[in-house]
């Protein structure tokens, strides 16, 4: 194993350069992760143009939250702690909690406050934290990564690729957000808004849960993705921009309006809460929103009161929820890989972003860094 390690470090917002580090020293509790995968999604497209700026998230950043990799090397205390052995293949979340804590006691360390970057100007999170920390290698667009003692992992099976494995994170969200927070389930009717990896996520999620009749919105330059998620099991698909999509959906379930609204949209304002909120059924559906808008004028109370709407947040991911994402992809039931449309190594970083950002002609839903292919040609795998 090299002494040197090979990393994309963001040095500024929108601005990638590569670097060579030390390699990490290893102690009883710490191990070292190779990198087999790294996935892209929406936050890094955010989280590149503008960087967060607490003491523990600004200066030199190695991005990078989707890890997929295998235990290169470990201390004696970490094998025994997380059961795992040098070479077993393993889903790295991203989250790196106390474990002490009233969240991390019932489990729910995605809310710990060592975790919160937002919260706690000290946190500690994969894809966010500083390089100038111990550990240095703390995101996967490296060719290693640094594994405190608190790290949070899964295993993947042999019958799971690595590129597979990379799915993982936003197939989770997908069945957080769908069921476990929202609560779709058998019988349901659905409306998905946005069939980028996280509405296709939502998407398996509810028909995997039996949903009765799922419903996917998005624009015209999605028409690839329609063919997408209807081969992944969407019962009807509506292009808001050719066609009335409060008609549609009213059309599609005989007027009765949906149980459940999933915003899966970006960049897309307040349009998709202002339908969601409308295509609810007349009383006591669930709206899932993710949050992108800071605020909401002329936010309609009203309506949402009368209509007695629950309205719930997408936000973060479960260990459950990673076990099931698992699974999911294990069963092999929906055709899955085909979620992963782009690969690049961690030298086209910078434009792998921009690519998920749509800054190109390119259309990719997910995209993986993939540290091997240093120095080869990255683009579609379609």
């Amino acid at each position: 194993m090299t002494d040197k390690v090979l990393a994309a470090v963001r040095t500024a917002p929108g601005t990638t350069e590569m670097r060579e580090f030390d390699r990490p020293r290893i102690d009883a509790d710490s191990a070292l992760l190779r990198v087999e995968v790294a996935g892209i999604c929406g936050t890094d497209v955010k989280l590149y143009s503008s960087p967060p700026t607490t003491p523990a998230t600004k200066g030199e950043v190695i991005m990078g939250h989707e890890n997929v990799g295998v235990i290169a090397e470990a201390g004696e205390n970490f094998l025994r702690r997380h059961d795992v052995e040098i070479g077993d293949r393993v889903f790295l979340e991203h989250y790196v909690a106390c474990f002490s804590c009233e969240w991390c006691r019932i489990g729910e360390y995605r809310h710990c406050e060592a975790t919160d970057w937002r919260t706690n100007p000290d946190a500690r999170r994969f894809g966010y934290t500083s390089a100038g920390f111990e550990g240095t290698l703390w995101g996967g667009f490296s060719e290693y990564m640094y594994l405190p003692w608190n790290s949070v992992m899964h295993k993947i099976p042999d019958t799971i690729t690595a590129e597979e494995a990379g799915l993982v994170m936003p197939l989770s969200n997908g069945i957080e957000w769908a069921l476990l927070t929202a609560g779709v389930g058998y019988n349901d009717t659905v409306l998905i808004q946005g069939p980028g990896q996280q509405g296709l996520a939502q998407l398996v999620a509810a028909k995997t849960a039996g949903a009765a009749h799922v419903i996917v919105s998005g624009t015209t330059r999605d028409a690839k993705r329609f063919e997408l998620a209807k081969e992944l099991g969407a019962d009807a698909t509506i292009d808001v921009l050719a066609e009335d999509p409060r008609e549609k959906v009213m059309d599609l379930t005989g007027g009765r309006g949906v149980d459940f609204v999933l915003d899966c949209t970006s960049r897309a304002g307040t349009a998709p809460v202002l339908l969601g909120v409308d295509v609810l059924k007349r009383r006591e559906g669930t709206l899932l929103i993710q949050g992108e808008l800071a605020a909401f004028p002329d936010f309609p109370v009203k309506k949402v009161t009368e209509k007695s709407i629950t309205i719930k947040s997408a936000r973060g991911h479960s260990f459950n929820a990673c076990e099931l994402a698992v699974a999911q992809l294990a069963s092999h039931r929906y055709p899955l890989e085909k979620l992963a449309t782009h690969r690049y190594g961690i030298d086209q970083v910078d434009h792998a972003i921009r690519v998920l950002a749509g800054e190109t002609d390119e259309d990719a839903i997910h995209v993986s860094m993939m540290p091997d292919m240093v120095g080869q040609a990255g683009g579609s795998v379609r």
